[in-house]
């Protein structure tokens, strides 16, 4: 197969909407649908193949066809999932694979996000405004006013933000993103909004944990160049209509449609794609188009 259509696993969090299933056609009987997780191997939410095995299983059954450029990762490198937040996400932060290795035995999260729409007046949370020490950060926790040395940044569609671990951040309401990040799903809340959970209690925070990992600086500029995002673990770009590319031996290619339709060619295959499908081309599928109105996020290692 050239051509590898992927159907999510979802995740009904509080903070959720109902637009992932509107807007994007994705299929799911949760409600609130917070996150479709549309190209994952992770073991909390894999993506799976038409005949109903996943994706991890088929990267098993078919060597090689990650690329040569994954074979320094011991496990498949990124998970990529939509984003529908009607509410606050809680104020949050990942740790650093050193750190995440030692405290969580999994790796740590680096990511970026790709504005898919928002409400108007949208925002969010990326850093802190300025720089602050560990003791103001504790204390800022303790007695609910962190929101106020954080960096709060307004939204438009086709934003791009590039989060490193270590990196403060939260997703307020009224935003749709594609989120490219590591495989990781370990996450550190320090601030939630005093919200329950579905068994009535309050959510766990990790601010221990939070206060070890979190640089408490504002953020970093980066320049990708022609690129919405690059780093070790991932390369990301948004193309707009009919584009032509290859799929090299270095690396498989994900294909996210974020807008309109089209139809996607491959070794001999040719697909119709639309506004929320993920495909997985393996690697040394060779050269493909993608033809139609459609908008496409590109990611490959």
């Amino acid at each position: 197969m050239a051509i590898i259509k992927l159907t999510p696993s979802c995740k009904d969090y509080l903070w959720g909407g109902s637009r992932l299933r509107t807007d994007f056609g994705i299929k799911s009987d949760l409600d609130p649908l917070a996150e479709a997780w549309v190209l994952s191997c992770h073991p909390d939410g894999p993506s799976y193949l038409p005949d109903g095995t996943t994706l991890a299983e088929y990267l098993a059954a078919h060597p090689g066809c990650l690329g040569t450029d994954c074979d320094k990762f011991e496990q498949f490198p990124i998970l990529t999932k939509f984003i529908d937040a009607k509410n606050n996400l809680s104020i949050q932060v990942h740790p650093s694979n050193d750190y995440a290795l030692k405290n969580e035995h999994q790796y740590g999260k680096t990511e970026m996000w790709y504005v898919l729409d928002c409400e108007p007046g949208a925002y969010l949370y990326y850093g802190f405004d300025h720089e602050i020490s560990k003791a103001e950060f504790e204390e800022r926790i303790k007695n609910n006013t962190l929101t106020e040395v954080l960096n709060a940044v307004p939204v438009h569609k086709g934003d791009c933000f590039f989060i490193p671990s270590g990196t403060l951040h939260a997703i307020c309401e009224g935003i749709v993103i594609a989120e490219v990040q590591q495989n990781s799903n370990v996450t550190y809340r320090v601030y939630d909004y005093g919200r329950v959970g579905a068994d009535g209690k309050p959510r766990a925070l990790h601010v221990a944990k939070a206060l070890d990992v979190t640089l408490r600086t504002p953020p970093v500029k980066h320049d990708f160049g022609s690129h919405l995002a690059q780093c070790e673990y991932f390369t990301v770009d948004a193309r707009k209509g009919a584009f032509a590319d290859a799929v090299d031996k270095k690396s498989f290619v994900s294909l996210l449609i974020t807008e309109g339709e089209g139809t996607l060619t491959c070794g001999g295959e040719a697909v119709s794609v639309k506004k929320g499908d993920s495909y997985f081309l393996p690697a040394n599928s060779g050269s493909y188009t993608v033809q139609g109105s459609c908008q496409t996020l590109v990611t490959r290692v």
